[in-house]
């Protein structure tokens, strides 16, 4: 009943952030330019701004994506963070919104490399809005949310600016091999071992939490060791994340709906599960499950097939097993560092929300 409470309190905490961060995304990635907000972004213009084409090109493929929903639990992260260590989550609103923009943005030219279809149950953005707007907007996802230093580097001051901006950049190259990582492998490139999936993991999507995390602990005044704690603990969650994404997309059905069903199957990615699988297998279901892989297809029956493969070997349990553990292991380094406080029970809670989910 204890967990339940705990999964109740969260959701209606994400629920309530959500709007909140909305608003400070809009300060920055505004829903419709004119003169003063690309004065804002850009600076005075030389010659003449078209605020028609930055609004068609740039805010609504933009916010046509983040309107479709998600969590917002990287920002929601980051205000944890924060409080947990005695800070004023209010005061973080705006640095929160670095990590969301950039997640979405890297989910703007993750479709595009994979040529995806659907992206929270519509059309993805490169398929509504072309291919050059959605690179272009994606890459600016990059860096539009930065605006929140650059606009309070004085209330920061130079060294806690220097740190923050330390902290993005490593994140954002870390990102970019992570995804080069898995690009390769679901090409047919090689075949990655456990230890290479996680580490992959760690840079494509527990980078970002873990950016968050490091951004909201340092904008607190957290020692350089709860820093550290808090960037591990929050790459474990984004790990638990993927690993219950990849989950969910083989065998969670409202997942599947807005995704497309065993869309990863078809993308031919190694995932955890298909990893644990082929090592798993029997000898036949495991080359069927690698010839399957190979093929990309789409066709349900294929898709099944392989599914059933990993069921069998187990890989599922498997992999719920490691993402539990991995997050359970971070949070008894972060615990002691920090003070009791209603903050820090969220905090944990917040942890097995995400990686428990359903959907």
């Amino acid at each position: 009943m204890a967990e339940k409470s705990g999964e109740n309190e969260i959701i209606r905490f994400l629920k309530e952030t959500k709007p909140v961060i909305d608003k400070a995304i809009e300060k920055y990635v505004p829903r419709r330019h004119d003169a003063k907000s690309l004065e804002f972004i850009l600076g005075r213009p030389k010659y003449a701004y078209d605020a028609e084409s930055a609004t068609k090109a740039v805010s609504e493929p933009i916010w046509d994506l983040l309107d479709r929903g998600g969590k917002r639990w990287r920002p929601a992260l980051l205000l944890l963070a924060c409080e947990a260590l005695g800070g004023k989550p209010e005061d973080c609103v705006d640095f929160a919104v670095i990590p969301e923009v950039v997640h979405n943005g890297t989910l703007m030219v993750d479709d595009i490399e994979d040529d995806s279809a659907l992206r929270r149950g519509r059309p993805c953005t490169h398929k509504v809005f072309g291919v050059d707007v959605a690179i272009n907007a994606g890459n600016a996802m990059y860096y539009l949310p930065l605006l929140a230093l650059m606009k309070n580097r004085r209330k920061l001051g130079a060294e806690k600016t220097a740190d923050a901006y330390e902290i993005y950049v490593q994140e954002m190259i870390n990102v970019s091999y992570g995804q080069a990582f898995d690009i390769w492998w679901h090409k047919g490139k090689k075949e990655p071992s456990e230890a290479e999936y996680l580490q992959m993991c760690a840079y494509k999507t527990g980078c970002l939490a873990r950016m968050a995390a490091k951004l909201g602990a340092l904008l607190a005044g957290g020692s350089e060791k709860q820093i550290e704690a808090f960037g591990s603990f929050a790459e474990a969650i984004g790990v638990a994340f993927q690993i219950q994404d990849d989950i969910l997309n083989l065998v969670g059905e409202e997942f599947a709906k807005g995704k497309g069903v065993g869309e990863d199957i078809h993308e031919g990615k190694m995932t955890l599960l298909v990893i644990h699988a082929l090592k798993n297998a029997d000898k036949k279901g495991a080359a069927r499950l690698r010839e399957i892989l190979g093929m990309h297809t789409g066709d349900e029956k294929l898709i099944g097939e392989a599914i059933a493969v990993i069921k069998g070997a187990g890989s599922a349990e498997y992999a719920k097993k490691t993402a539990s553990g991995m997050v359970s292991e971070a949070w008894e380094k972060l615990a002691p560092m920090l003070p009791e406080s209603a903050a820090k029970q969220k905090l944990k809670a917040f942890a097995a929300y995400l990686i428990e989910r359903g959907i």
